[in-house]
């Protein structure tokens, strides 16, 4: 009696140069002001090169956050925010996928935490496609994007205006461009 083969479960890794972990907050109430993380990772899986069944664990250094202001990230590291010193992780774990068109559009929802605090968060996927590059190496692309509360994370510094209104936003935008790359 044959038994079916086992699914092969590939693993794929971030390709750092070609990928990048972004956010804005409305800052005055009038414009945005957009940072960065600049050091990332993340443990994925997928069975066969089906991203639908797959398994994400991905993390932030904090303390990498970079948003073009040396005095602005200090304040983010600061325990008003992020309290880098204390929470040396954010971290997201990827966990239900739903589809949304043939597009390549999907919506995943995963647990993001922040400073010790869990949550769940839903977050849009455009899959951009598998490609090789000229080196062999075959890479997944992808867009994230959502917007979360940081309230609910417990990054509750502001500022009250004197015009009325705070001076930064409660709303986060994520943006995420990545390029994973197959691992052999």
């Amino acid at each position: 009696m044959e038994t079916a083969a086992e699914p092969i479960k590939i693993k794929w890794g971030i390709d750092p140069v070609h990928s990048e972990i972004a956010f804005k907050v409305k800052h005055l109430m009038i414009t945005n002001v957009k940072g960065e993380f600049k050091e990332f990772d993340a443990s994925i899986y997928t069975t066969g090169e089906d991203f639908m069944t797959s398994e994400i664990d991905f993390w932030i250094n904090p303390a990498s956050v970079d948003t073009g202001d040396a005095k602005r990230d200090e304040h983010l590291k600061s325990p008003d925010f992020f309290d880098a010193e204390n929470f040396k992780q954010i971290s997201f774990t990827g966990n239900t996928y739903e589809k949304v068109d043939n597009d390549g559009s999907y919506i995943l929802y995963g647990d993001l935490t922040i400073k010790g605090i869990k949550k769940q968060v839903k977050l849009d996927v455009e899959f951009g496609g598998v490609m090789k590059d000229p080196w062999g190496n075959e890479k997944a692309g992808f867009s994230v994007n959502g917007k979360i509360n940081r309230k609910d994370w417990g990054l509750n510094w502001n500022a009250a205006l004197e015009a009325g209104g705070v001076l930064v936003s409660d709303d986060v935008f994520i943006s995420c461009e990545l390029q994973l790359v197959k691992q052999s």
